[in-house]
């Protein structure tokens, strides 16, 4: 194949034509001077435009990278020999997709050849995905990246030639239908193990499934019968609504009707005025109005708080003025009284002990015993003793009953019937104190937040109104003053203007929806509830039967699933016969896996010497031997080892031009190796040789030279040297794009 003319209206370009010669030729334009935008001309045309790639970032899809800067439809004609006859390819717009339909027709007769419907793999013999992996070189593209296509194309070289599927696909499939059936907990087999489990709880869930069904239809039928009423009553309120609804559009007619005499009126009236201040001015005393009538709303909030703010403190300090107990004590003061009447109540009773009175009495008796025994002087002491005793008895007795008196005084005066109670009592009316403490201060802000309204609102109601009289000495309140502004703000606008704005407010009345006419509500339905009691529990009703249908049906169609015992356990036993089989495909699948990893070892094994030996001998050519091998691997990462070097370098350790001179290498091989023979490919470099240095890039030339007697070779390139160097020569041509080709 061999490309004669080109012909573009692709981004830059404009109706420019490009002719390369039959072997080599250099195309030389500086820099934005076309030359990308050639190549991806020349790939569209064999290929077409992807219509379905989108903007990424940083990243224009190629449909509008290349639509043309002029607006025109993109377009262009390609003319090349093909197979020994010259064809003449031609792609433009269909509808809205650029480069959409395409018309390939003979060269000599203008005839259609139908059988090229607009696919490069049509004439190059291979995807677009291998054309741009092997002779199509864009610009900083020189380096191979795996794909499919290209491993598949390269695996039909040393097989049988069947080009249909690659090793990386088969193996994405192979390992998709493992998984299919067993990838750690999913798959058919752990399906198939846990259906297993469930069909055998089934029958044990098939009575509860019919009792749960049988429940939920009954349930149903009783919800359904509420539902309906809910709705016949829920349909009253609709209608009621409705006809208010339609009350209310007949007032807004009345509204418009009203609003179009008031304009009328105030038309008249802006007739009869002067001068006004300008627009700006007017609108920021309306501004101003609104200010002060929201201060004037924000009035009414706030004495609205201070009237409910005084109530409540007037209750609250009620409730503490008409305490029993406590009146007019602080809440630390009625806690100190409480807790010393409360003491007193919890002392302990006074007139000391028993043990004194006792001591006397027992005295008494050793005495009077003395006195029996010893002497008769021993009842003298006995019988002081004894009074004393007694007399500290009685006296005891008296005090206790004085302090159980008064302890009954005090729990009689609270009404309490034990000293904590008196406690309890203290705090309560403390806190009533403070609420009523709180109350008073929150009056307090009230009224300062009203006082500082209303001060605010006087001094920017004078201020605004002194302003309005200047112009309409008539305003004296906020009704008056607003309808000047009104006047004053119309006199500045055009009699047209303001009937364009009256009938657009008449247009927008009339496109109002008119509520629909329906029937006066059943007055016989009486709703048992409030309209939104009514909504809710129909609504309720609904989610509830809904639920209970949902239940039903799941039961329902539990127990059809379930079946009986005999179709459970005949489904038993074909989940058995296909977990065999699963299984079975399963261990065959595994095994074909690896098979196919030893097969795609022996195709690299015979493919990748080919491969080596074709890009190193190129590579020593392009680098003049200072590199004697290339080593390809899988995913066509390279490396290269020096003459006389043991170990290979990688791609990281080598300067971008050996890089570029070893995938260029690569790439020639590729060509050779895996593009059709037939009709050889046109090989395209867009600034391949960009970092080779002077003397590699004569070495390339000359290689490129070489390689151009059997195939066609087009280089694009921004420098001089490669022009200068194959000037001489007369199987290279030379091209030079001028100032009209930038982009």
């Amino acid at each position: 194949m061999k490309i004669k003319e080109m012909h573009a209206t692709f981004g830059a370009l404009e109706r420019r034509t490009l002719a390369p010669g039959p072997w080599l030729t250099i195309i030389q334009a500086p820099n934005e001077g076309g030359k990308s935008t050639w190549c991806a001309f020349l790939r569209a045309m064999l290929y077409g435009i992807p219509t379905r790639e989108r903007d990424k970032q940083g990243v224009q899809a190629e449909k509008n990278r290349y639509q043309p800067w002029s607006g025109v439809a993109m377009e262009g004609q390609l003319r090349l020999t093909w197979q020994g006859k010259e064809i003449i390819l031609r792609r433009g717009p269909r509808g809205t997709v650029p480069f959409g339909s395409f018309q390939a027709v003979d060269g000599a007769t203008g005839m259609p050849l139908s059988y090229l419907t607009g696919s490069g793999e049509e004439l190059l013999g291979v995807s677009r995905a291998v054309y741009e992996r092997s002779a199509f070189i864009g610009q900083g593209r020189t380096a191979v990246d795996a794909a499919p296509e290209l491993e598949a194309r390269i695996a039909a070289l040393v097989s049988t030639g069947e080009e249909e599927i690659s090793y990386s696909q088969v193996q994405r499939q192979l390992k998709a239908w493992q998984n299919r059936r067993k990838y750690r907990q999913n798959g058919l087999i752990p399906q198939l193990e846990e259906e297993g489990r469930q069909r055998s709880a089934a029958l044990v869930s098939q009575q509860a499934a019919s009792r749960m069904a049988q429940e939920r239809g009954e349930t149903a039928a009783a919800l359904e019968e509420e539902r309906d009423l809910l709705a016949q009553e829920s349909n009253v309120y609709r209608r009621r609504e409705q006809a208010q609804r339609r009350q209310v559009y007949e007032d807004a007619q009345q509204e418009l009707e009203q609003a179009v005499q008031d304009w009328k009126r105030l038309d008249r009236e802006l007739n009869r005025e002067g001068r006004t201040p300008v627009r700006e001015t007017l609108r920021s005393l309306q501004d101003e109005l609104a200010a002060v009538r929201n201060l004037t709303q924000e009035g009414k909030n706030a004495e609205s708080v201070r009237a409910a703010c005084a109530e409540t403190a007037r209750q609250a300090n009620h409730i503490v003025d008409q305490e029993p107990y406590f009146t007019g004590m602080s809440p630390e003061e009625a806690r100190y009284v409480a807790q010393r009447d409360a003491d007193v109540c919890l002392a302990e009773e006074e007139g000391g002990g028993l043990a004194l009175p006792i001591l006397s009495l027992g005295l008494a008796a050793a005495c009077a015993a003395v006195g029996v025994v010893v002497t008769p002087w021993g009842y003298v002491p006995a019988a002081v003793l004894a009074l004393a005793g007694i007399w500290l008895l009685v006296r005891r007795s008296s005090k206790r009953s004085r302090q159980q008196q008064e302890q009954e005084e005090i729990l009689q005066h609270y009404r309490a019937d034990q000293p904590e109670d008196i406690l309890r009592l203290a705090e309560e009316y403390a806190q009533r104190w403070e609420q009523a403490n709180e109350a008073d201060q929150a009056l307090e802000r009230a009224e300062g937040k009203v006082l500082h309204l209303r001060r605010e609102r006087d001094s920017r109601w004078v201020s605004l109104l002194g302003t309005v009289r200047a112009f309409a000495p008539g305003a004296k309140d906020p009704v008056t003053v607003s309808a000047a502004l009104s006047r004053a703000l119309y006199l500045r606008e055009k009699r047209g203007e303001a009937g364009t704005r009256l009938e657009s407010a008449r247009k927008l009345v009339n496109g109002l929806p008119v509520p629909e006419d329906l029937p006066p509500a059943d007055e016989k339905i009486t709703p048992r509830y409030e309209a939104d009691e009514t909504a809710r529990r129909l609504g309720e009703a609904e989610r509830k039967l809904a639920q209970v249908r949902r239940e039903e049906s799941e039961a329902r169609g539990q127990l059809a699933a379930l079946g009986d015992p005999a179709e459970c356990e005949a489904r038993l036993e074909e989940i058995s016969e296909e977990l065999d089989r699963r299984q079975t495909e399963y261990e065959a699948i595994t095994l074909a896996l690896e098979a196919l990893e030893e097969a795609d070892r022996e195709l690299q094994s015979r493919f990748s010497p080919a491969l080596n030996r074709r890009a190193g001998a190129l590579l020593r050519q392009l680098t003049g031997g200072a590199y004697e091998s290339v080593s390809v691997a899988r995913d066509f990462s390279a490396q290269v080892r020096a003459e006389g070097e043991i170990l290979p370098r990688m791609a990281s350790a080598l300067s971008q031009g050996t890089v570029d001179q070893m995938y260029l290498a690569v790439r020639l091989a590729v060509c050779e190796l895996a593009l059709p023979a037939g009709d050889p490919i046109p090989l395209v470099l867009d600034d391949a040789l960009a970092n080779f240095d002077d003397e590699r890039a004569r070495l390339a030339l000359d290689c490129l030279a070489e390689l151009a007697r059997e195939r066609q070779i087009l280089l694009f390139t921004c420098h001089s040297r490669e022009a200068d160097y194959l000037a001489d020569r007369p199987e290279v041509t030379i091209l030079r794009l001028d100032d009209g080709e930038r982009r």
